[in-house]
């Protein structure tokens, strides 16, 4: 009995202290999660010395903290967000691994005594983005970027797992049988489809399955959370069982759940954000514990070279490859191929192999933790400076300041929000609120009144309204301040706005030669947009149109564009080297380079 109380003691203190560590990556910026990584190994054998060498129960414990984090992933993001970068975020998520592992596998062979398919093997272990990394750094690190990027590398990392997954178990089954004939290509592309394909249909099945429980099954509010995540583990664990990706499974279950109208819903989303956290602070205290620091220096060499080839090499080479045919921006793509962090994903796949009894698993596991340490240092403590050299960030949307939305129960067509009144906003100003918005509630200096008793609103004075969900874009302007709508205006979004039905030749008039097809000269410019936008433009999308940029300064509540700006100063390549463009832009290059070299042709035969 005594020792249960020890082990709890230090599991609270580990857990309390990997918490507490959270305000240091706050504060500095550091990566949090390499930090949880080394207060495990602090704490480890070669640290305070604790003993943890179970590598069955740290691949169980961390296969179902992964699977509470992806759901958690999957129903924080939106079906828009999804829909707008499925294609591009899915090849990444499949061809893109595939291609980085075989790169990084390449390389691997050279460096290491490693024969080319246990080169391959570190390749697949280490060939996802980690899905807890990047969804930390991207939504809670402050990085605001334009919406298809962003979407794009969530969407990727939350799908890439199981692709890795698949190719690292595959691989080590045939190591460790020693053989398998052509047979295995056929039995491979099997499995493959096999566990894809059931992991797609039954995450949506288990989708709707949880929908259907919560909305006819009446349970106190509190239990609300609690069935979502028993079924969301539900949903993981069968499909795993019948031979499906029980990972893909429980992120398209969170996709589906989370883009459904629940009750409950401000609960549950409370919940999860707790649960999570706790599962990634657990999955990296365990694997940290599990690693062993004093074996690696024999490897710390070649494990550093891996790790930077990886970061520059092999992720950025597949990452081109894959979005060649997609309309990135050579920053947007350069940017998607440096947010490639690896994480726990990478060190647990690397457990398999020890289980697999190789030959080579545990300098398998030691590279693999090696290259995540080097990913998360490099990559984790540069997203934001390299976002912002690339210039990427965008202004925050205007007005939406301390805004708040809870959940009412039955109010199924309302939302209540809540509004700072700041300096200079037009509703300080005496502007009127809509009538569809029922202003309901004024808290000011810090006591509450009726807002037919408040009279004329003050500065700082904290309103609640309630309105129709998806208007609350209409408030935001009303709510911001005359300077801050200016600044971000002029800066971000060119120097004067013109109307989203103006035609794309009418601006080649104004402002040409713009470089523009034939096809899209007769196009409106919101046509044109949204068109170079994958078919859905968002707020801060950018197009370029030779000399000018056409920014999207607004998006009216039915996610129409309603107003562009023009700046006519157009931002510079990232680098003049012909990396990170796409298909068009590498046929325009193409076709320039050639003029020129016509031109420099017809100049010597006439200076001969």
């Amino acid at each position: 009995m005594d020792e249960f109380y020890a082990l709890t003691l230090v599991a609270t203190a580990l857990v309390l202290l990997a918490a507490f560590s959270s305000l240091i990556a706050f504060r500095f910026g550091a990566p949090l999660l390499l930090l949880f990584l080394l207060i495990g190994l602090a704490t480890g054998v070669d640290g305070l010395g604790i003993e943890f060498s179970d590598n069955a129960f740290a691949y169980a414990l961390g296969s179902i903290a992964l699977a509470v984090i992806l759901f958690d992933s999957g129903y924080g993001t939106s079906l828009q967000s999804f829909k707008l970068s499925a294609v591009p975020a899915l090849t990444l998520a499949t061809v893109g691994v595939l291609m980085t592992a075989v790169f990084f596998g390449l390389m691997a062979h050279l460096l290491l005594d490693f024969t080319f398919l246990e080169g391959l093997l570190l390749g697949s272990i280490v060939g996802s983005t980690d899905a807890a990394a990047v969804f930390f750094l991207l939504r809670i690190g402050g990085i605001n970027i334009r919406e298809r990027v962003r979407s794009t590398l969530e969407v990727e990392s939350g799908t890439n797992d199981p692709m890795a997954i698949f190719l690292t178990m595959a691989i080590v089954g045939l190591l460790a049988t020693e053989g398998g004939g052509s047979g295995f290509d056929l039995q491979l592309l099997r499995l493959f489809i096999e566990q894809m394909g059931l992991g797609l249909g039954l995450g949506l099945i288990g989708g709707a399955m949880i929908v259907f429980v919560l909305k006819r099954l009446t349970v106190e509010r509190g239990l609300a959370p609690i069935f979502m995540l028993a079924m969301a583990l539900l949903i993981f664990a069968f499909t795993g069982t019948v031979g499906g990706s029980g990972f893909l499974a429980v992120y398209v279950a969170g996709i589906y759940a989370g883009n459904k109208k629940i009750p409950a819903s401000g609960a549950i989303s409370r919940f999860q954000d707790g649960m999570t956290w706790l599962a990634q602070i657990v999955m990296f205290l365990v694997l940290g514990l599990l690693a062993t620091p004093s074996q690696f220096p024999s490897i710390l060499l070649p494990a550093v070279l891996l790790g930077l080839f990886l970061i520059f090499v092999a992720r950025p080479l597949a990452v081109w490859l894959c979005l060649l045919p997609f309309d990135f921006t050579q920053r947007e793509t350069g940017f998607i191929a440096w947010v490639g962090l690896r994480g726990a994903v990478s060190i647990l796949l690397a457990i398999l192999p020890i289980l697999g009894n190789l030959e080579n698993g545990q300098i398998l596991f030691n590279a693999a933790f090696l290259i995540v340490m080097i990913s998360l240092v490099v990559q984790g403590w540069t997203i934001k400076p390299v976002a912002r050299r690339l210039g990427l960030i965008i202004p925050p949307r205007i007005g939406a300041i301390d805004k708040l939305e809870v959940d009412l129960p039955g109010a199924a067509h309302h939302e209540l929000l809540a509004y700072r009144v700041v300096a200079d906003s037009p509703v300080l100003r005496g502007e009127r609120i809509p009538r569809w918005a029922m202003p309901s509630l004024v808290i000011r200096d810090g006591k509450s009144m009726r807002y037919q008793y408040a009279g004329r609103l003050r500065e700082n004075d904290h309103v609640y309204l309630f309105i129709a969900p998806g208007y609350s874009k209409l408030l935001d302007r009303l709510f911001a301040s005359k300077a801050a709508v200016e600044e971000d205006d002029n800066e971000f979004f060119g120097t004067f706005a013109i109307a989203p039905s103006t035609r794309v030749d009418h601006l080649d008039q104004a402002y040409g030669p713009l470089t523009i097809n034939e096809a899209d000269r007769g196009k409106t410019v919101a046509e044109l947009i949204a068109q170079r936008s994958g078919g859905q433009a968002d707020y801060a999308d950018r197009v370029r149109l030779g000399t000018i940029v056409l920014i999207v300064r607004d998006i009216d509540e039915t996610g129409h564009i309603a107003s562009v700006g023009v700046s006519l100063e157009p931002v510079a390549p990232a680098t003049k080297l012909p990396i990170f463009l796409n298909i068009r832009e590498l046929a325009h290059a193409i076709r320039d380079y050639l003029r020129r070299q016509r031109a420099k042709a017809g100049g010597n035969e006439n200076n001969p």
